[in-house]
């Protein structure tokens, strides 16, 4: 008896870790593909705890997540003959467990396989240009030459991204030397439009002027008190030979007043023209100061005391 009850126990033991063989637990990311005597049976399982007959049944789980691949970078050269390195990224995921599984043998290669050719036949087509500027186009259609070939396999393609072009070290010196040039040109035609705008401006400004002659001479105080405001110790002003012209033709010609204000104009006339023409004779004038600077005692002596006080000058100022 207590043999028959020890065999029952042993069977019973040998039933539970059979039965517990069988059990399998289906992740709520995966499916579970169970193959029995080789062949797919029946639909993929859902996430969940599963049963097969062990021994029989084999499970194979499948991830549905999206699976993001690199692409390692792929040398080629651009429809402008130029020499790049295009690095991208793919991602995918499952869409038919059964397809994926029994149509391609490592679906993860096959992919990553298809992407580099398509990389590469991208860079082939493209220009340099199109590379650096157009990426959402390129990875349209990149991604569209991925999934032709992936649909076929129970794979979706979600994205490609082109992530780095590098190029030459002579092309990055090219294309910085292009970007220099563009923005100096675009600095002097920006100058010259703001010295064209100033132009149309002063040349307005000048004929409103020219019409109120008041103008002028408001302009001029303006620009002396803007002057003055710095604080300097020195104050230029300048005199506007209009208004010369101004005095000369309103004042009489009769009057003693009028006479020494023509001759008064006169003095500044010839200041202003000896400023105009230059500092070029200088010396030679400072010279002539000079020497009338000496004259001007000997003449005053000569009208104080005669003869006298010429010849009892000064041996310094007769040397």
């Amino acid at each position: 008896m207590e043999s028959v009850l020890l065999i029952l126990v042993l069977v019973l033991i040998g039933l539970g870790v059979v039965a517990s063989s069988g059990l399998r637990i289906v992740r709520q990311y995966e499916r579970g593909l169970v193959f029995r005597f080789g062949r797919v049976h029946g639909a993929p399982r859902q996430p969940g705890l599963s049963v097969i007959i062990p021994g029989v049944d084999h499970m194979r789980k499948v991830n549905m997540q999206i699976v993001t691949l690199p692409i390692p970078g792929q040398d080629g050269i651009t429809r402008d003959n130029v020499t790049v390195r295009v690095d991208a990224v793919v991602y995918f995921k499952v869409i038919d467990p059964v397809q994926a599984v029994v149509s391609v043998e490592n679906y993860r290669y096959a992919v990553g396989q298809v992407a580099q050719t398509s990389l590469r036949s991208i860079i082939g087509k493209s220009d340099l240009d199109s590379l650096l500027s157009n990426r959402e186009e390129l990875n349209q259609g990149l991604e569209l030459m991925i999934d032709s070939p992936a649909v076929g396999w129970g794979i979706h393609i979600e994205r490609v991204e082109i992530k780095e072009v590098s190029l030459p070290e002579a092309m990055k010196r090219a294309m910085s030397r292009q970007a220099e040039a563009e923005r100096e040109r675009r600095g002097r035609v920006i100058s010259a439009e703001g010295e064209l705008q100033a132009s149309e401006k002063l040349s307005q400004a000048a004929a409103r002027m020219a019409d109120t002659p008041g103008a002028l001479q408001l302009r001029l105080l303006e620009t002396v008190v803007e002057v003055a405001a710095e604080k300097n110790s020195t104050l230029v002003l300048p005199f506007p030979v209009e208004l010369l012209r101004f005095l000369e033709s309103n004042t009489s010609k009769d009057s003693e007043g009028g006479q020494a204000l023509r001759q008064a104009i006169e003095s500044a006339r010839g200041a202003v023209e000896s400023l105009e023409r230059g500092s070029g004779s200088g010396t030679g004038e400072a010279a002539g100061t000079g020497s009338a600077g000496r004259q001007t005692p000997d003449a005053t002596g000569a009208a104080d005391g005669g003869g006298e006080a010429m010849n009892t000058g000064d041996p310094v100022e007769q040397r």
